[in-house]
């Protein structure tokens, strides 16, 4: 499988590369109004096409460009005989110069305008114009009872460009947020809107470019969003005269006594995804189990550590960590692995040990922490990792020296010297023990097949989530590992998934 000639993905930008693309489209406009008058205009008919019987609009706006956006939908919607008041925090007159023409339009074409105190009329639509991507701090107290305010409202909410007090930098919700049922974005769609806790409080997602190309006017992505239609790029049919020894040859390393079941999902994930080969280095205890369940793989005594330089040699790829435990014959295993200078994907436990004594990684290794591990590994904190997950990902990346998939709501790939790529699928019906197990043992399946580690990892992520999803149309809630399995089969040939 060839590895892609191009940057894959949709580019996803921070605040601070927007506020430039802002600033350089309304230059070349030579009308700072005309970009708020386009927001407007695209949040009123986002609003007609999603909402088209809703007679009593609610906007509240706040002091900044984003209530401005929101006076000149309100215009809009009145002009077009709807029951409209805008709600002004924290006072009548806003902030900006361009905020405050688009409120003196709609004042003087007879709009309603009031002051939030302590509570909101009924409304078919609450519109949130309160701030946009221009806040990255708790709300003040004032500021949260209006958003408490909002949520307990009852009526839809249709926030502008982000939800307020969302931080869209890193995706987290520092205080009170609005919950959103939909999100109309601006120019470009925002990294910080598709992981951490940005995924419960925007509701859907679209986009109103607003005629201006980010890139063109000097932005630069801060990362690249893949989703399912990346893997059919990916993943190339085989040749006919395809033969196991040419599809990939993968080592798992795990199952210390009482674990075995981590290191089977592994196998079997490596198998679904198409490797030709796989056998499993675990304790002798679970050698029967394991060819009962899954008869395709091959075993050996993970506890020959001599004996282990056979299977090491011979491998494409090396899958170590699930169910492997923290004793003395893990860590030997682990040195052993290391040293072998083969292709690995390092999970779990294996993790675990390295944050404990610092080793030394061979150039083409994958690893795959949960935000846990990454802290460990980093040494700080699981909240810190989960605060700036983006920044996280790419200090792994240098940390470590390899490539990196940092798992959780949102998953994030990157590695030293590449894009950040974030993977738009997954759901939280995944979030049960052994989903980690799977998603090592595709991602080894891949890369022994030929996709070089960043691709592969990208694409292992990709995968795994797309396979979760898809099993989970039941329903999120008692998903399993071994669920995913048949969806693997089914994503890793998307020329028969489509």
């Amino acid at each position: 499988m060839p590895a892609p000639e191009r940057t894959i993905g949709t580019a996803l930008f921070e605040p601070a590369g927007l506020r430039v693309a802002e600033t350089a489209a309304a230059r070349a406009l030579g009308d700072s109004f005309e970009l708020m008058r386009r927001a407007g205009q695209a949040a009123w008919r986002e609003l007609l096409a999603r909402w088209p019987s809703a007679q009593r609009i609610l906007v509240i706006c706040g002091p900044g460009n984003n209530g401005g956006d929101g006076y000149v939908l309100a215009m809009h919607a009145r002009q077009s005989g709807r029951d409209v008041c805008a709600v002004a925090w924290p006072k009548a007159e806003p902030g900006t110069e361009l905020a405050k023409q688009a409120r003196t339009a709609y004042i003087d074409a007879g709009g309603e305008s009031r002051i939030f105190e302590t509570s909101l009329p009924d409304a078919d639509l609450v519109v949130d114009a309160l701030f946009g991507i221009g806040l990255n701090r708790a709300p003040d107290p004032a500021v949260s009872r209006l958003i408490e305010t909002i949520n307990a409202h009852g009526a839809p909410v249709f926030s502008l460009d982000v939800p307020s007090g969302l931080d869209a930098d890193h995706g987290v919700a520092p205080g009170a947020c609005v919950s959103a049922s939909h999100t109309l974005e601006f120019i470009s769609p925002k990294a910080g809107l598709r992981t951490g806790d940005a995924l419960d409080r925007c509701g859907t997602l679209s986009l109103a470019a607003l005629d201006v190309d980010a890139v063109a006017v000097g932005a630069r992505p801060a990362a690249f969003e893949v989703g399912r239609g990346v893997l059919a790029h990916l993943l190339t049919p085989r040749a006919r005269n395809s033969h196991k020894g040419r599809n990939g040859r993968v080592l798992c390393i795990g199952g210390a006594a009482g674990m075995g079941g981590a290191i089977v999902l592994c196998a079997e994930a490596a198998l679904r995804t198409g490797a030709g080969l796989v056998e499993v280095a675990t304790h002798p205890a679970h050698s029967t189990g394991l060819l009962v369940r899954l008869p395709e793989a091959m075993t050996r005594d993970g506890h020959d550590i001599e004996g282990l330089a056979d299977g090491l040699k011979a491998a494409d790829c090396v899958a170590i960590g699930p169910g492997l435990g923290r004793s003395a014959w893990a860590r030997s295993v682990l040195d052993a692995a290391l040293a072998a200078n083969r292709s690995l994907v390092v999970d779990a436990d294996a993790l675990n040990l390295m944050a404990e004594a610092r080793r030394t990684l061979p150039p083409d290794t994958i690893v795959t922490p949960h935000p846990g591990e990454a802290a460990r590994l980093l040494g700080i904190t699981t909240e810190q990792v989960q605060a700036d997950r983006f920044s996280v990902v790419r200090a792994l990346g240098v940390h470590l020296g390899c490539v990196v998939v940092l798992k959780g709501a949102g998953t994030l790939v990157t590695a030293p010297d590449r894009e950040v790529m974030l993977i738009r699928a997954g759901n939280p019906g995944m979030a049960v023990g052994g989903m980690g197990d799977v998603l090592t043992g595709v991602i080894a399946s891949l890369r022994a097949q030929g996709l070089p580690a960043y691709e592969a990892a990208i694409c292992g992520a990709l995968l795994h989530s797309v396979a979760g999803d898809d099993a989970a149309v039941e329903g999120e809630r008692g998903l399993l590992p071994s669920d995913l399995m048949p969806w693997l089969r089914r994503h890793a040939n998307p020329e028969r998934a489509a």
